[in-house]
Order: structure tokens, then C-alpha cells, then sequence
């Protein structure tokens, strides 16, 4: 009998197996720290997961497998990393043309030309679901096509703008800003209107430009695929999930369909990994506290300019806590005692640990996520992107503070820092932040996991796509009943104003025969001798 049962749970178990796809081809290391966690808890509950990634996994499970990408992307792209602070002024919109629009489609197009990936594209593969980072990175979505599967999204930033339009999810302007544009007061009549211009500019030029170039890339990279092929914009537009890097505790309340959930803090756990034991030397024996300071993985503090760079060591000097610093480097010219330089760090552990004061900060969701969850108050250094509206997010739940690139000096940083190092206010609101982030039925992982699995499970759970998908603009946003509403209030208004003039006429005329009449009367009297 026992045999049986094992048998049968056996049975189960391969049924529920699934072959899973999961591709992170974004060359941002942050970007697949959030992700990777996802990658390997499917791979642990058993499903057989196949990544396609820039960043090797070292010892994975066994039934996790790699297709790594050329590493030449940098190449690709014009060469070394470039230095993010000298375009720190450019618009949002300057940013997508010289950065995003350009970058993505080089990238989409080294991802593809790789030779393992052309080697794993050209075999028999067969997938149930296909996970996809949303990042400029449209082109991968062509093989939830070829395979005939389900597609999921990630993002590793918060709302998406462009997914709300494509799939008619609310947009909510008046309280949602675009994630890529820096708007400092968003809820202002300036505000709202910039967000909506933005938002507007980015669809258009996404859609009718940006996807159209990545539909002919695919064509090139991606042959005999099942006719009718369909776009990528139709492709977006029937996603079966759409996994977002946010959580309403933290970011703005916002309505969404059922199948966009949030899963903010994905790839935080409360037993973090341990540190190396140099740095838990280092941050255990720091009486006084530690400031953790980076830029995060795309931008590199070495990369600061001279008088920014004093700035920061001049008020470091002065301080009697310990400075834990991402410096990419070898060395740094005239560092303090008390600084402390590594080319990476292991940030959430770092953050993790109870002598972590202060963290300063580019910005980056998933920095700011780790320091929400470890409750660490944050003075940030927005430099592009959506580092700005989160540390808008930061400054309004009153945890942290911004201070603009070009506000940094020596008087102004060592005012903020000392102020946030000795007001309790900051830290005990961090904590509170931290508190409400975790209460959650389920954890992060487990919440992504889930609807993976229900999506699986369910065929790609059409049902929860927005019914208003099958339906025109004008029928989506009743653009023929407010037609139809506008007619007949004008006809009843031209319907009113005829019988008006009509009655107007009738009672003029009626009044005219009665001035006659009395006037015929007068002039008709007899007279009598």
C-alpha cells in the first residue's frame, strides 16, 4: 500500500513538473540578482527551468540549465561602460533616444546572434511557459511564439507605462508617473501634464518605431516560425502575467488587472546568506556604525568627478563611523582611515547587519527595496531612470532624503549626513516602513511562485486578460457612446430651440392680432347726437 502511494505521489509530481523558460538577458547585475531567485525556486520545486542569461549561475540544480549570451555586448555597444555622470541633465526623453531606444536594440540583437543561443534555438525545445525580464528587451518575446507557450513578464523596476496601455490596464496619470522621467512635483497641473506628454511620446515611439525595428530583428534571427507570425505589440498585448517590482506599502496604491501582481522585494528573504568573514570583522567592530555607500551595478563610483568625489571624502574624514564603500578601483587617492573600499559588495548582506546606519544611494528600486526591508535610512543621489521617483517615494515616507548631483558639496553633504546619523526620526520611520513592507500573507517568492504555477497550470489563464482587448479605442474608451450622447444632446438642444422660436412666434403673433383688435374697437365707436 505504502509503494502505491509513492507511486502515485510519483505520478504527481511529473505532472505537475513543468519545462519552464526563463530569459535574463539584461546586462544590469542588479537586474539578475532580483531575478535569479524565481529561476532557481521553480528549479527547486522541481520544474525543469532552461535559462538564457549574460550571467552564469555557479552551481545551480540539476535540472537548471544555462545558455549564456557572447560576452561581447559591451563591444556591441560602442565599448567600455559609460560614465552615467555626464549625462545626469539629460532629459527623459534625450535619455531614450541616446540610451534605451539604441541600447536595446543592440542588445536584443547580440542575445540572438549568440552562438548558443543560436545553437539552443535551433534544437528541439519544447516549453510549457516562457519568462521574460520587461526591460527594452521586446524581441525575446518572439519565442513565447515559436514554442507555443504562455508568455510571463518581469519587471525589475516598478509600473510600466507602455505594458498599461498595451494590455488597458488604468493608466491612473494623476498619481502613476511614467517610470523613466523625473518630475518633481508629479501631482501638480505642470506635473500631471509632463507625465501624460511623456507617457504619450514613450507608447508612440515604442510601438510604431522601437517594436517595428525589433519585429524585423526577429525575422533575421528567428526563422521558420509559425505562420501567422504574430507582432510583438500583439504578443505584449496578450501577456498571461505580468510580475511588477513594487508593493503598495512603498509605492503609490494603484489599481491593477488580475493578472499584474506585485511581488516588490522578490528576492529578499529573512535568512540572508552570511558575509565573507573579512567584511563581518569589519562590520561587527564598528562601535560607532557603518555608511554603506554605492552607485549600484551600471554606475561606478570611481567614475566621480573630482570635486564630488572630495566632498565626500572630506566630510568621511570627519565622521568616527565606518564607511563601507563600492569603489571599482584598485585604490583611492586620499582615502580616510575609517573608509573602506571593495570593487563589489554583497549589498543585501551588508545591509542586513544591525550596525548599518546610513545608506547612501543612486536610487536603484532594488537597492532601495533592500534598504526598505532592513529598515536603513537612505540619502539618495538620483542620477537617471527611475532612481528619482523612487527616492521621492523614500523622502515622502519620511526614512531618507535627496540630495541632486549637482547640490553635492562639502557644507551640504555633511549636513544631511549628520543630520540623518543623529535624528532617531529617520531610523524609527524606516523601521516602521520595514515592518508594513514584510506583513504580507504570502512572502515575495512565494506570491511570484504561485502565479507561475497558476498560469501553468491553467493553459495561460486567458480569463485574466482584460476583456476590453477584443474591442476598439473608440469602443474601449466609449468614444461612440459619448458620441452618440454629444447628438442627441444637440438635437434635443436645436429640437428645443425650434419649438422655442415656434412658440415665440405664435404668442407674438397672438399678441399682435389683440393689439388690432383693440385698436379696430377704438376706431369703430358710434357717436350719438
Amino acid at each position: 500500500m505504502l509503494m502505491k502511494y509513492i507511486l502515485l505521489f510519483c505520478l504527481w509530481s511529473c505532472v505537475e513538473c513543468a519545462n519552464v523558460l526563463f530569459m535574463m538577458t539584461y546586462i544590469g547585475k542588479s537586474q539578475y540578482i532580483m531575478l535569479k531567485p524565481i529561476a532557481l525556486e521553480l528549479a527547486r520545486r522541481g520544474h525543469n527551468v532552461t535559462v538564457i542569461s549574460v550571467f552564469k549561475e555557479n552551481n545551480p540544480p540539476e535540472n537548471y540549465h544555462q545558455v549564456l549570451v557572447d560576452d561581447n555586448i559591451w563591444d556591441s555597444m560602442g565599448g567600455r561602460r559609460p560614465s552615467h555622470f555626464t549625462s545626469v541633465d539629460l532629459s527623459a526623453e534625450e535619455r531614450h533616444k541616446r540610451f534605451l531606444w539604441r541600447g536595446g536594440l543592440i542588445l536584443n540583437e547580440v542575445v540572438l546572434n549568440s552562438t548558443k543561443v543560436q545553437e539552443f534555438l535551433a534544437a528541439d525545445n519544447k516549453f510549457d511557459v516562457v519568462i521574460s525580464e520587461q526591460f527594452f528587451q521586446e524581441a525575446m518575446y518572439i519565442l513565447a511564439h515559436k514554442y507555443q507557450a504562455p508568455l510571463i513578464l518581469i519587471t525589475s523596476y516598478g509600473n510600466c507605462m507602455r505594458h498599461n496601455i498595451a494590455t488597458r490596464n488604468p493608466l491612473q496619470l494623476a498619481t502613476v508617473i511614467s517610470e523613466f522621467l523625473v518630475v518633481e512635483n508629479p501631482r501638480s497641473l505642470l506635473g500631471r501634464l509632463r507625465n501624460m506628454y511623456f507617457a504619450m511620446y514613450e507608447y508612440f515611439w515604442w510601438r510604431f518605431w522601437y517594436l517595428k525595428e525589433l519585429d524585423n530583428l526577429v525575422k533575421d534571427y528567428v526563422p521558420d516560425l509559425k505562420k501567422p507570425v504574430p507582432s510583438l505589440y500583439e504578443i505584449q498585448q496578450n501577456v498571461s502575467l505580468f510580475l511588477i517590482n513594487s508593493h503598495f506599502s512603498f509605492d503609490p496604491p494603484t489599481a491593477y488587472l488580475p493578472n499584474i501582481i506585485e511581488i516588490g522585494g522578490v528576492h529578499l528573504t529573512p535568512n540572508a546568506s552570511k558575509l565573507p568573514e573579512d567584511l563581518q570583522n569589519i562590520l561587527d567592530k564598528a562601535e560607532n556604525g557603518v555608511i554603506y555607500m554605492t552607485f549600484g551595478s551600471n554606475i561606478q563610483s570611481s567614475k566621480l568627478p573630482t570635486d564630488q568625489r572630495n566632498a565626500f571624502l572630506n566630510v568621511f574624514r570627519r565622521l568616527k563611523v565606518t564607511v563601507l564603500l563600492k569603489w571599482e578601483e584598485d585604490e583611492l587617492k586620499n582615502k580616510p582611515d575609517n573608509v573602506v573600499i571593495r570593487k563589489w559588495l554583497p549589498q543585501k548582506e551588508v545591509l542586513a547587519h544591525p550596525n548599518v546606519k546610513l545608506f547612501i544611494s543612486h536610487g536603484g528600486l532594488i537597492g532601495t527595496h533592500e534598504a526598505l526591508y532592513h529598515g536603513v535610512p537612505i540619502i539618495g543621489i538620483p542620477v537617471y531612470g527611475d532612481q528619482y521617483n523612487n527616492l521621492l517615494q523614500v523622502q515622502e515616507s519620511g526614512f531618507g532624503k535627496i540630495l541632486q548631483y549637482h547640490d553635492i558639496t562639502e557644507e551640504t553633504l555633511d549636513k544631511m549626513v549628520n543630520e540623518i546619523l543623529t535624528n532617531e526620526l529617520f531610523r524609527m520611520k524606516a523601521k516602521e516602513i520595514s515592518r508594513i513592507f514584510k506583513d504580507r500573507p504570502m512572502t515575495p517568492l512565494d506570491t511570484a511562485i504561485y502565479w507561475i504555477e497558476y498560469v501553468i497550470r491553467n493553459k495561460g489563464a486567458v480569463y485574466m486578460k482584460n476583456p476590453a482587448l477584443d474591442m476598439s479605442w473608440i469602443e474601449y474608451f466609449m468614444i461612440d457612446i459619448c458620441g452618440l450622447v454629444l447628438l442627441i444632446v444637440v438635437m434635443l438642444y436645436y429640437l428645443l430651440r425650434f419649438g422655442a422660436l415656434i412658440t415665440l412666434r405664435l404668442f407674438k403673433g397672438l399678441f399682435k392680432n389683440h393689439g388690432k383688435n383693440k385698436k379696430g374697437i377704438s376706431n369703430g365707436k358710434v357717436k350719438y347726437s
